[in-house]
């Protein structure tokens, strides 16, 4: 594995961590919330997004319009099943769903989950460069690298990696913040 391909997947991996992190429940609304959630739509489970329109019209209210009417109560059911802990309401044309503000006990718990997350990543991050580490030792130890060259390049990898940590560590501190404000 060479510098710029572990560099690519550190990247890779924090890009998969905001992701990650867009489908942790905040006590705000956001159509991300949703991605997840698979409706039953004529025998076959499709995301939600492919059946309704998702939009965020105030800071706690999401409101999902399904462009086929008769999917409306799949919609429903496939919500209540999911882990958000949210109850919809239907009017017959459009589901509106109320986020309630978290309480503390659940807010703390949500920021060690997000902890929990980012020290998984960080991990993998680590990993990438062990295994880079380790593809530039095999070469030093087959005589086609110098000891310095090897000690060099190692030290960029390092530099990437701690990098790719710092941002971990800045992504889950702003979603500590994100989940821990009112």
């Amino acid at each position: 594995m060479q510098k710029a391909e572990a560099e690519a997947k550190m990247k890779k991996s924090l890009k998969s961590l905001q992701d990650e992190y867009s489908l942790l429940r905040t006590g705000r609304a956001t159509p991300a919330l949703f991605e997840r959630i698979q409706v039953e739509y004529y025998g076959s489970k499709t995301p939600m997004s492919q059946v309704a329109n998702i939009s965020v019209p105030e800071a706690r209210l999401v409101v999902i319009q399904p462009w086929d009417k008769g999917v409306i109560g799949d919609i429903e059911k496939a919500i209540l099943a999911s882990d958000l802990s949210l109850t919809p309401s239907n009017d017959g044309k459009v589901i509106r769903i109320n986020i309630p503000p978290l309480n503390e006990s659940r807010r703390k718990e949500l920021v060690k989950q997000a902890k929990t997350i980012a020290e998984t990543y960080r991990v993998g991050i680590r990993n990438i460069r062990r295994e880079v580490n380790d593809a530039y030792k095999k070469l030093q130890k087959e005589n086609e690298l110098t000891e310095d060259e090897v000690k060099k390049i190692l030290d960029e990898v390092q530099k990437i990696t701690d990098v790719a940590i710092k941002d971990t560590d800045k992504l889950c501190i702003e979603k500590e913040k994100e989940i821990l404000e009112i």
